[in-house]
């Protein structure tokens, strides 16, 4: 039988990854799509999302084709979590046509990848590309890489770079295992600004990988898949701050918290509210579910920093309770400082 064709999305919290995947199964050009969701946190958001817009056959159950592990970074549980998912995956390799596996904001793309060479899975699956989302907005203001210009400079001067934080470590893994970077937000910042990015992005990928601009996720799936590159014979070309170590850690201060209100809320008042602690708390991603008072249908919003968009995506089932579900990703985060903020 042939090989699945996996495509990994990669990408730094908050710059859209879940916005293309959700597009890509809304115009799936026919094809049968299994997608492996790496929610980090313990209110499972993404995963939830997708089950909603999955095209599949009358005979399927959506869930089938949807797994989410919500047990921390996908890159530091392969061998507890993904192996058996890849192998129950691979069961039904009959009836998937392609995968993709979306990675939390801070996982690394390498040792997943490197999963693939595992007897149990490399005759079954291949990566046939990784794609690295980057939100443009956020490097053009230099938020959670610091400022580019001074980076820039920091970069050429210290070709060791052992005094990056590990978050910065981080983006340039995700951008030197990439075959495609997804420049998104573009529409949000200047021309110059623009420019200043993927000047600075040229000088980081390898010779070849192209920067293609993407608005709200809508992308051609023609383009998304079918890279061939069979990325796990190929990491040699593919280096990494961590290609010497056994194991990696992550910037320990870095947190999930997941708060679930039996409430409703203001839209407007909520957005406020959580505005403010954002510039009170080191907070760099919200996401969740919201009860709207007054409203049949659940809010959607997310937040990357100050700037948050909602929408409602369906309504709430006759069998659901109705509440409001938030997770917070950031540094030093604490729930009852949170939950105190909301209530």
């Amino acid at each position: 039988m042939h090989k699945i064709p996996v495509t990994v999305i990669t990408g730094f919290l908050g710059a859209g990854k879940t916005t293309l995947i959700r597009h890509l199964l809304q115009n799936n050009g026919g094809r049968r799509i299994a997608v492996v969701v790496n929610e980090f946190g313990e209110v499972g958001i993404d995963g939830d999302l997708l089950k909603n817009c999955l095209v599949c056959d009358e005979d399927e159950n959506p869930a089938d084709s949807i797994i989410e592990l919500a047990n921390g970074c996908l890159c530091c549980t392969v061998q507890e979590e993904f192996l058996p998912t890849m192998e129950q995956l691979l069961q039904r390799r009959d009836k998937i046509d392609c995968m993709l596996i979306e990675t939390s904001g801070l996982a690394l793309p390498k040792p997943l990848v490197q999963a693939f060479r595992w007897p149990e899975i490399r005759n079954g699956a291949t990566v046939d590309g990784v794609v690295t989302v980057v939100d443009c907005h956020a490097l053009a203001h230099g938020q959670l890489v610091g400022d580019l210009g001074a980076l820039e400079a920091q970069r050429r001067a210290d070709d060791s770079l052992e005094h990056e934080t590990p978050i910065e470590e981080l983006f340039e893994d995700q951008l030197a295992c990439a075959d495609l970077v997804l420049l998104t937000k573009t529409d949000l910042v200047d021309e110059a600004g623009l420019n200043k990015v993927i000047g600075w992005l040229k000088e980081e990928l390898r010779p070849g990988v192209k920067i293609v601009p993407c608005r709200d996720g809508e992308i051609s799936p023609d383009l998304l898949l079918g890279f061939n590159a069979a990325v796990e014979d190929d990491l040699d070309s593919r280096p990494s701050h961590h290609d010497f170590e056994e194991d990696h850690d992550h910037d320990d201060d870095i947190n999930s918290v997941g708060i679930v209100i039996d409430r409703s809320f203001d839209a407007v008042n909520l957005t406020q509210r959580l505005q403010e602690l954002v510039k009170n708390t080191e907070i760099y991603r919200v996401k969740g579910f919201v009860h709207v008072a007054g409203k049949p249908m659940r809010m959607v919003i997310q937040g990357v920093g100050s700037r948050f968009d909602s929408f409602f995506d369906r309504p709430w089932r006759s069998d659901e309770t109705r509440q409001t579900k938030l997770v917070f990703i950031g540094r030093s985060l604490r729930s009852e400082t949170i939950e105190a903020a909301l209530n």
